[in-house]
C-alpha cells in the first residue's frame, strides 16, 4: 500500500520492452511513498485477499471510490494501524526503534526494510537505493540483547555490502562495544558508527516535523 506523490510523463525508455524497441511505449508514470509492503519472501504466506479489489485490479490503474478504499485501510489496518510506543518493555522499544529507523529510511527517499535477510540471519534494519541494489546503510537495534552478535551481523554486511554500519543501543553499552571493535572486531572500527537511542529518538522528531512541514508547503 502506498501514497501517490507526483504524475509525470517520461520521455526515456525505462522498462525492458521500452529498451528493447529504443522508444517509450508507456509515458505515464507516478512517484509514490510506499507505506507497507509483504517482504517477497512473504508475498504467497501473507498476501491479503480483498475481494472488493479484484474487479479493479484486472482492469489495471484505477482511482478507489470511498468504500473500496475504506475496505483497504482497514485490510491494512493490522501492520500500519498500530500506534508507535512511546515507552514500554525491551521487545516495545526494539520494535518501535526498527519501525522508526525504516521511516526515516523512507523520508530519506530510500527503500527501507526491517527483518532484511542475510544468509542464516536478518538484520533489523536496512535503507537500500534501489530494488536491486545491496543495502547502503544497515542498523543493529539492541536493547538488553547480546552486543557480539548484533556485532557480527553488522561485520557480516559490511564484509559482503561495504555497507555503512550502525549500532543503535543505550549509552551504558558504549563500553562494552568499544571493547570489542578494539578487538574482536577491530577491522570494523572505523567504520562503524554508535548511536545511542535517545539520538534515534530526537532525529526522527526532528525529521517528522521537517516532513510535515514540507508538505505543508507543497515541496514533497
Amino acid at each position: 500500500m502506498g501514497r501517490v506523490i507526483t504524475k509525470f510523463k517520461q520521455d526515456r525508455p525505462l522498462w525492458p520492452a521500452e529498451i528493447q524497441k529504443g522508444e517509450v511505449l508507456w509515458p505515464l508514470r507516478f512517484e509514490f511513498d510506499a507505506e507497507f509492503c509483504f517482504p517477497p519472501a512473504q508475498w504467497e504466506s501473507s498476501r491479503l485477499q480483498i475481494d472488493s479489489l479484484r474487479a479493479i485490479v484486472q482492469a489495471g490503474f484505477q482511482p478507489l471510490k470511498d468504500k473500496a478504499r475504506d475496505v483497504v485501510l482497514q485490510a491494512f489496518e493490522a501492520f500500519i494501524g498500530q500506534p508507535i510506543r512511546e515507552k514500554g518493555d525491551v521487545t516495545g522499544l526494539h520494535e518501535e526503534l526498527k519501525a522508526k529507523i525504516a521511516e526515516m529510511g523512507k523520508i530519506q527517499k530510500f527503500l527501507a526494510e526491517v527483518e532484511y535477510p542475510i544468509e542464516t540471519t536478518r538484520l533489523d534494519v536496512v535503507w537500500r537505493r534501489v530494488e536491486k541494489s545491496v543495502p547502503t546503510y544497515v542498523f543493529e537495534i539492541q536493547v538488553g540483547g547480546d552486543i557480539y552478535h548484533a556485532l557480527a551481523r553488522l561485520k557480516h554486511a559490511y564484509d559482503l555490502w561495504n555497507s555503512w554500519i550502525f549500532l543503535v543501543a543505550s549509552p551504558g553499552d558504549r563500553e562494552k562495544a568499544e571493547s570489542l571493535l578494539s578487538g574482536t572486531f577491530h577491522e570494523i572500527r572505523d567504520r562503524i558508527a554508535f548511536v545511542e537511542i535517545g539520538k534515534i529518538q530526537e532525529l526522527y522528531t526532528k525529521k517528522k516535523a521537517f516532513r510535515e512541514l514540507e508538505e505543508d508547503m507543497g515541496i514533497l
